[in-house]
């Protein structure tokens, strides 16, 4: 991208991007897609300036309201486990945030359906992706625990916040084949987990520990 915002300088550049997907590469992320949309999205457009020198460390980092951007590793793990399995058509994300998860996945299925529950990040992460050209994203203010039903169903469900347990509305809104990654449990005792829907079942896989904000229901 030649605008300088863009493409950053010092601790924004192109060599401080290329040593976090190297240190990715080297927690077991292998997707060329993924590292690749690692290495391009400018992350620092996605926090505030005075935390930008910061962008690039492998390192959740506070965006208000409570909330935080994901450490790029959990986004690229994510992604990678979201993907694996065959190409997406329909994904719907739960916790749009700031906006960089969904820049980082859009391009790499057909079509996004995201849902913040606090306007005002919703309406910063629509600013961002539109500065970056993300077309495939369509935008909701609402409950994610809730899905988006007269959306449904998808091929893909991202979640990025932490319910106690997962909300049967979006194992319902998956369809045959489906894949949802959701982080499952309480503070200090939560795992990311895969679920993928069968023609008479639903199979579980767990991913490992994680950490993530809990998933609040209603709309701020």
């Amino acid at each position: 991208m030649p605008d300088l915002r863009f493409s950053g300088i010092g601790m924004t550049s192109a060599r401080t991007r290329d040593r976090l997907v190297q240190r990715l590469r080297e927690q077991g992320i292998t997707s060329l897609a993924v590292l690749d949309r690692i290495r391009n999205v400018p992350r620092h457009i996605f926090v505030d300036e005075a935390l930008g020198s910061r962008a690039y460390e492998d390192t959740a980092l506070p965006i208000g309201f409570g909330q935080t951007i994901s450490q790029p590793y959990i986004v690229a793990r994510m992604t990678e486990a979201l993907l694996q399995g065959g190409p997406l058509q329909k994904v719907l994300e739960v916790g749009t945030g700031c906006g960089y998860q969904t820049a980082v996945l859009a391009p790499l299925v057909e079509r996004v359906y995201t849902i913040e529950r606090i306007e005002p990040l919703l309406d910063r992460a629509k600013e961002r992706l539109k500065e970056l050209g993300v077309r495939n994203v369509r935008f909701r203010h609402g409950d994610g625990s809730a899905g988006w039903k007269t959306q449904a169903p998808f091929d893909g469900i991202l979640v990025a916040a932490a319910p106690l347990i997962v909300p049967e509305a979006l194992l319902k809104q998956l369809q045959v084949g489906g894949r949802l990654l959701v982080p499952v449990g309480p503070e200090g005792e939560q795992e990311l987990v895969r679920f993928t829907r069968r023609e008479q079942r639903i199979d579980r896989e767990s991913l490992g520990p994680v950490a993530f904000v809990p998933l609040l229901g209603g709309t701020g």
